[in-house]
Protein backbone atom coordinates (compact mmCIF):
# COMPACT_ATOMS: atom_id res chain seq x y z
CA UNK A 1 0.00 0.00 0.00
CA UNK A 2 0.61 3.52 -1.02
CA UNK A 3 2.47 5.24 2.50
CA UNK A 4 0.55 8.41 1.68
CA UNK A 5 -2.81 6.36 2.20
CA UNK A 6 -1.56 5.17 5.58
CA UNK A 7 -0.72 8.84 6.48
CA UNK A 8 -4.08 9.96 5.09
CA UNK A 9 -5.81 7.60 7.55
CA UNK A 10 -4.08 8.67 10.70
CA UNK A 11 -4.21 6.28 14.05
CA UNK A 12 -7.48 4.26 12.77
CA UNK A 13 -5.73 2.95 10.03
CA UNK A 14 -2.80 1.77 11.91
CA UNK A 15 -4.75 0.37 14.69
CA UNK A 16 -7.00 -1.27 11.80
CA UNK A 17 -2.91 -2.24 10.45
CA UNK A 18 -2.51 -4.25 13.76
CA UNK A 19 -5.57 -6.05 13.70
CA UNK A 20 -5.01 -7.46 10.59
CA UNK A 21 -1.37 -8.49 12.14
CA UNK A 22 -3.62 -10.12 14.91
CA UNK A 23 -5.98 -11.73 13.14
CA UNK A 24 -3.13 -13.20 10.92
CA UNK A 25 -1.30 -14.78 13.86
CA UNK A 26 -4.36 -16.20 15.61
CA UNK A 27 -5.27 -17.88 11.63
CA UNK A 28 -2.23 -18.86 11.42
CA UNK A 29 -1.94 -20.69 15.08
CA UNK A 30 -5.15 -22.53 14.63
CA UNK A 31 -4.31 -23.99 11.41
CA UNK A 32 -1.03 -25.02 12.47
CA UNK A 33 -2.80 -26.56 15.49
CA UNK A 34 -5.65 -28.45 13.20
CA UNK A 35 -2.55 -29.82 10.91
CA UNK A 36 -0.97 -31.10 14.08
CA UNK A 37 -4.41 -32.88 15.44
CA UNK A 38 -5.02 -34.65 12.13
CA UNK A 39 -5.43 -38.19 12.40
CA UNK A 40 -6.74 -41.25 11.15
CA UNK A 41 -9.49 -41.26 13.54
CA UNK A 42 -10.86 -45.23 11.79
CA UNK A 43 -7.46 -46.77 11.56
CA UNK A 44 -6.56 -45.66 15.22
CA UNK A 45 -10.13 -47.25 16.33
CA UNK A 46 -9.58 -50.40 14.57
CA UNK A 47 -6.00 -50.90 15.85
CA UNK A 48 -7.27 -50.17 19.34
CA UNK A 49 -10.62 -52.64 19.18
CA UNK A 50 -7.99 -55.56 18.14
CA UNK A 51 -5.89 -54.42 21.25
CA UNK A 52 -8.73 -54.22 23.53
CA UNK A 53 -10.30 -57.81 22.22
CA UNK A 54 -6.75 -59.47 22.72
CA UNK A 55 -6.75 -57.89 26.18
CA UNK A 56 -3.24 -56.45 25.03
CA UNK A 57 -3.41 -53.35 27.60
CA UNK A 58 0.75 -52.76 26.40
CA UNK A 59 -0.68 -52.62 22.79
CA UNK A 60 -3.57 -50.81 23.67
CA UNK A 61 -1.61 -48.21 25.80
CA UNK A 62 0.94 -48.04 22.92
CA UNK A 63 -1.48 -47.32 20.55
CA UNK A 64 -2.93 -44.20 22.21
CA UNK A 65 0.10 -42.83 23.13
CA UNK A 66 1.47 -42.88 19.56
CA UNK A 67 0.33 -39.14 18.56
CA UNK A 68 -0.65 -35.92 20.98
CA UNK A 69 -4.14 -35.50 19.15
CA UNK A 70 -7.22 -35.37 20.31
CA UNK A 71 -8.60 -38.67 19.16
CA UNK A 72 -5.42 -40.23 20.91
CA UNK A 73 -5.76 -38.38 24.06
CA UNK A 74 -9.68 -38.68 24.28
CA UNK A 75 -8.71 -42.87 23.90
CA UNK A 76 -6.13 -42.71 26.45
CA UNK A 77 -8.35 -41.46 28.93
CA UNK A 78 -10.30 -44.21 28.28
CA UNK A 79 -7.35 -46.67 28.46
CA UNK A 80 -6.12 -45.08 31.46
CA UNK A 81 -9.62 -45.89 33.35
CA UNK A 82 -10.84 -48.70 31.50
CA UNK A 83 -12.02 -50.62 34.96
CA UNK A 84 -14.17 -48.12 36.30
CA UNK A 85 -18.03 -48.88 35.02
CA UNK A 86 -19.83 -47.85 32.24
CA UNK A 87 -21.20 -45.00 32.80
CA UNK A 88 -18.50 -43.80 34.64
CA UNK A 89 -16.35 -44.24 31.50
CA UNK A 90 -18.65 -42.09 29.60
CA UNK A 91 -19.03 -39.43 32.08
CA UNK A 92 -15.28 -39.11 31.69
CA UNK A 93 -15.05 -39.42 28.42
CA UNK A 94 -17.86 -36.48 27.83
CA UNK A 95 -15.24 -33.98 29.92
CA UNK A 96 -12.04 -35.05 28.42
CA UNK A 97 -14.55 -34.48 24.52
CA UNK A 98 -15.34 -31.10 26.11
CA UNK A 99 -11.62 -30.26 27.18
CA UNK A 100 -10.33 -30.84 23.65
CA UNK A 101 -13.09 -29.02 21.89
CA UNK A 102 -12.09 -26.18 24.29
CA UNK A 103 -8.62 -26.72 23.18
CA UNK A 104 -9.76 -26.66 19.77
CA UNK A 105 -12.04 -23.48 19.87
CA UNK A 106 -8.88 -21.49 21.35
CA UNK A 107 -9.13 -17.68 19.27
CA UNK A 108 -12.18 -18.11 17.38
CA UNK A 109 -14.12 -15.56 20.20
CA UNK A 110 -11.32 -13.27 19.65
CA UNK A 111 -11.54 -13.41 15.91
CA UNK A 112 -14.97 -12.84 16.26
CA UNK A 113 -14.71 -9.65 17.92
CA UNK A 114 -11.82 -8.93 15.37
CA UNK A 115 -14.12 -9.28 12.49
CA UNK A 116 -16.92 -7.08 14.23
CA UNK A 117 -14.49 -4.72 14.97
CA UNK A 118 -12.68 -3.81 12.39
CA UNK A 119 -15.78 -2.21 10.04
CA UNK A 120 -16.18 -0.27 12.84
CA UNK A 121 -13.48 1.28 13.12
CA UNK A 122 -13.09 1.87 9.71
CA UNK A 123 -16.38 3.72 9.85
CA UNK A 124 -15.04 5.52 12.43
CA UNK A 125 -12.31 6.75 10.62
CA UNK A 126 -14.19 8.17 7.90
CA UNK A 127 -16.65 10.04 9.56
CA UNK A 128 -13.26 11.65 11.96
CA UNK A 129 -12.15 12.22 8.53
CA UNK A 130 -15.74 13.92 7.09
CA UNK A 131 -14.88 15.93 10.50
CA UNK A 132 -12.00 17.65 10.02
CA UNK A 133 -13.05 17.95 5.84
CA UNK A 134 -16.36 20.29 7.00
CA UNK A 135 -13.80 21.63 9.78
CA UNK A 136 -10.92 23.24 7.76
CA UNK A 137 -13.85 24.06 5.16
CA UNK A 138 -13.46 27.64 4.05
CA UNK A 139 -15.91 29.84 6.17
CA UNK A 140 -18.86 31.73 3.86
CA UNK A 141 -18.66 31.35 -0.04
CA UNK A 142 -18.88 28.39 -2.16
CA UNK A 143 -17.18 25.25 -1.15
CA UNK A 144 -14.53 23.75 -3.46
CA UNK A 145 -15.83 20.81 -4.73
CA UNK A 146 -12.70 19.11 -5.95
CA UNK A 147 -11.30 19.79 -2.37
CA UNK A 148 -14.39 18.13 -1.00
CA UNK A 149 -13.57 15.01 -3.25
CA UNK A 150 -9.71 14.86 -2.60
CA UNK A 151 -11.06 15.19 1.30
CA UNK A 152 -13.99 12.66 1.03
CA UNK A 153 -11.62 10.00 -1.06
CA UNK A 154 -9.19 10.22 2.01
CA UNK A 155 -11.87 9.76 4.46
CA UNK A 156 -13.11 6.48 2.79
CA UNK A 157 -9.85 4.89 3.04
CA UNK A 158 -9.91 4.06 6.87
CA UNK A 159 -13.60 2.05 5.71
CA UNK A 160 -11.88 0.16 2.84
CA UNK A 161 -9.68 -0.99 5.26
CA UNK A 162 -11.85 -2.15 7.96
CA UNK A 163 -13.51 -4.36 5.19
CA UNK A 164 -10.21 -5.35 3.72
CA UNK A 165 -9.43 -6.46 6.96
CA UNK A 166 -13.26 -8.00 8.06
CA UNK A 167 -14.30 -9.90 4.95
CA UNK A 168 -11.60 -12.40 5.10
CA UNK A 169 -11.29 -12.95 8.35
CA UNK A 170 -15.29 -13.50 8.83
CA UNK A 171 -14.84 -16.41 5.92
CA UNK A 172 -11.65 -18.11 7.53
CA UNK A 173 -13.82 -17.93 10.90
CA UNK A 174 -16.29 -19.55 8.96
CA UNK A 175 -13.93 -22.19 8.04
CA UNK A 176 -12.34 -22.79 11.70
CA UNK A 177 -15.84 -23.41 13.02
CA UNK A 178 -16.48 -25.79 10.41
CA UNK A 179 -13.57 -27.61 11.53
CA UNK A 180 -14.12 -27.65 15.30
CA UNK A 181 -17.77 -28.97 14.44
CA UNK A 182 -16.47 -31.94 12.69
CA UNK A 183 -13.67 -32.45 15.26
CA UNK A 184 -16.35 -32.85 17.89
CA UNK A 185 -18.23 -35.33 15.80
CA UNK A 186 -15.73 -37.07 15.67
CA UNK A 187 -15.16 -37.24 19.11
CA UNK A 188 -18.51 -38.26 19.93
CA UNK A 189 -18.42 -40.76 17.50
CA UNK A 190 -14.90 -42.02 19.05
CA UNK A 191 -16.54 -41.97 22.70
CA UNK A 192 -19.51 -44.00 21.91
CA UNK A 193 -16.90 -46.70 20.14
CA UNK A 194 -14.97 -46.35 23.45
CA UNK A 195 -18.24 -46.94 25.46
CA UNK A 196 -19.44 -49.98 22.80
CA UNK A 197 -16.13 -51.67 23.32
CA UNK A 198 -16.69 -51.72 27.16
CA UNK A 199 -19.58 -53.06 27.12
CA UNK A 200 -19.04 -55.70 24.87
CA UNK A 201 -16.10 -56.53 26.39
CA UNK A 202 -16.28 -56.28 29.93
CA UNK A 203 -13.43 -54.85 32.32
CA UNK A 204 -10.69 -56.07 29.62
CA UNK A 205 -7.75 -54.98 29.18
Amino acid sequence: MDLSLVAFGGPVLWVIGGLSVVSFAVVVERLLFFRRNRTDVVALELELCKALHDRDRERASSLVQGADTSAHRLCAAAVSHWAVDREALRELLGQQVRRELFRWQKGLDLLATLARVAPLLGLLGTVLGMIDIFRILPEGGRADMAFLAAGIWKALITTVAGLSVAVPVILVHAYLIHRVDDEEETLLRTTDFLVREKLLGGDRP
